[in-house]
């Protein structure tokens, strides 16, 4: 893994993640920039991770969308990956993911999970998940089976979408946005681990559903809404 130069950036949203961070980070592959956003660790990650060889931002602002965001800004390269840092997803499952990205077959690339495992993924969580999927399909007509974390894109189509979801719904909001202006979408199968440490958002019943509702707000957006904003 390398800090410099790096051929692709993977942004790895952080909090409280120094038992897995090992794990993923031995997973980078070669010549890729390992982003760890910190967002708000105290269990000591941003210095875990800056050791073994990452380079950490800092984001204050409490929220996944928030982290995720934070480093799509801190990037470089032209092609931003993005994983979650609970050892759930390897990060090495997006060379190609990259591969496709590079050979223009896709603008943006998806990992469908398929848990591997006992409690890799809650029933409360697919359920979650598979009712965001249909909605997706009713607002976009894209026929998708998940909004999972392990993606890649180039990073300034990325930039001009003009994410504004701060929260649970930054990745669903890339996926509507990137469905309105004409994006090619992928999904591909994608092996999905029991995670490292207890769930931010879906372990309980009441978080999955904060993020349905968090998530349902942004399939309510419409093109119109967005150039009010502006």
């Amino acid at each position: 893994m390398t800090t410099t130069s790096a051929d692709v950036d993977v942004v790895l949203p952080c909090l409280d993640e120094a038992e897995a961070l090992p794990w993923v980070l031995g997973r980078i592959p070669a010549g890729w920039r390992a982003l760890v956003v910190d967002n708000g660790s105290t269990d000591g990650s941003p210095d875990l991770a800056r050791a073994l060889g990452a380079t950490v931002v800092h984001e204050p602002r409490r929220g996944f969308g928030a982290a995720c965001h934070a480093g799509l800004t801190a990037a470089t390269s032209d092609i931003v990956c993005f994983c979650d840092c609970d050892a759930s997803l390897d990060p090495g499952l997006l060379v190609p993911f990259v591969r496709e990205i590079r050979a223009g077959a896709a603008d943006l690339v998806l990992g469908r999970r398929r848990p591997e495992g006992r409690g890799a993924w809650p029933a409360h969580a697919r359920a979650g998940n598979l009712a965001l999927a249909r909605m997706l399909r009713r607002r976009t007509g894209l026929r998708l089976h998940d909004l999972g974390p392990l993606r890649a894109a180039r990073r300034e189509p990325l930039l001009a979408l003009g994410l504004t979801d701060r929260r649970s719904g930054y990745p669903l909001q890339m996926v509507v946005r990137a469905a309105d202006a004409g994006w090619r979408i992928a999904e591909h199968d994608v092996p999905y681990r029991p995670r490292t440490g207890a769930s931010k958002v879906t372990g309980t019943w009441r978080g999955t559903w904060q993020a349905v509702r968090d998530m349902s707000r942004v399939l309510a957006e419409t093109p119109a809404d967005r150039e009010l904003v502006r």
